[in-house]
């Protein structure tokens, strides 16, 4: 048997070995990875907005929101801060000096001298009258009302000092908080404003002022309206908005003016059974400063309201 050199077998391997790749073709290249397989979403979950639907108006992020139902209670102050980012102003509130946070956004109206305005008109310092309301639990501003100058309507305060002699009578208006002094002639009209018959101008008493329109005679006061002398009784109906036994304030919402008013009383002048929301019926005695609860009174359902 003829025997082949040991090289030439070698070459005759490795050119059948590379014949038989070339006839396979490349293997195939190496594949790179491959990104993560997304989430199914589930079947029940809504990705789109069909057209017959619309936004909630309510949403905050979509719509303005409905403006708030209940009460509204007219506020008068001074403002002392705002916040244009949190859409909200401080007042410092007429007559007692407290201090009191409200709100407001979209749905409030401004006006600044009876000219609607944006919330920039609203600066610290400046007189305001807001219609609030709770929405929520803050206390809302439906309009506010920027005061800048005083109509000769008028003055509404107490009266600190008057000579009947001179006829010069100065009254601390709940607007300002300053003192205003005007003359009171034999021309002056001087009435009661329904609860007071009987009526004088004595310190302590609350008035309202209504000036004469001619100028040359802005000092003289044309009418004075007597709401409310020292010693005066006055009764109030309506829903208990607030009870402080403790330091003995109750807060009646009286149902003749829709206005609350904070009134005084002794421990022993409130029973167990006046609580928050209870209808109650106060008898109270004007004191200058403030209304001294005599009685207080539980009202039944079928009870008649008696108010002056």
């Amino acid at each position: 048997m003829k025997r082949f050199p040991l090289v030439f077998t070698v070459a005759i391997l490795f050119l059948g070995v590379s014949s038989l790749s070339l006839a396979q073709g490349p293997g195939p290249a190496p594949s790179p990875q491959s990104p993560a397989s997304p989430v199914q979403a589930d079947k029940n979950t809504k990705t789109t907005v069909d057209d017959t639907e619309t936004m909630d108006a309510n949403d905050p992020m979509f719509g303005i929101p409905k403006m708030p139902k209940g009460k509204v209670a007219l506020i008068g102050g001074v403002v002392e801060k705002t916040d244009p980012i949190r859409q909200r102003l401080t007042l410092r509130v007429f007559g007692n000096g407290k201090r009191m946070m409200l709100g407001y956004d979209e749905r409030s109206h401004i006006y600044r001298d009876g000219v609607e305005a944006t919330s920039k008109a609203v600066q610290p310092g400046e007189r305001v009258y807001v219609d609030s309301m709770l929405d929520g639990t803050r206390l809302f501003a439906r309009n506010i009302r920027v005061v800048t100058s005083l109509r000769p309507a008028d003055a509404r305060g107490q009266i600190l000092n008057y000579n009947p002699r001179s006829g010069v009578m100065t009254v601390r208006d709940d607007l300002s908080s300053a003192p205003v002094t005007f003359r009171v002639t034999n021309e002056t009209q001087v009435k009661g404003s329904g609860a007071e018959s009987n009526v004088a101008l004595v310190p302590g008493s609350l008035v309202t002022v209504h000036f004469s329109s001619d100028h040359r005679k802005r000092d003289m006061a044309q009418e004075v309206t007597v709401l409310a002398m020292p010693g005066a009784m006055f009764t109030f109906v309506g829903k208990v908005r607030h009870l402080d036994v403790k330091n003995g304030v109750i807060a009646v919402e009286n149902a003749s003016d829709n206005k609350t008013y904070e009134l005084q009383f002794d421990p022993d002048t409130v029973g167990d059974n006046v609580t928050v929301g209870s209808d109650v019926e106060v008898s109270a005695e004007f004191q200058g400063s403030r209304y001294k609860a005599k009685t207080v009174k539980v009202m039944n359902t079928n009870t008649q309201a008696r108010e002056r």
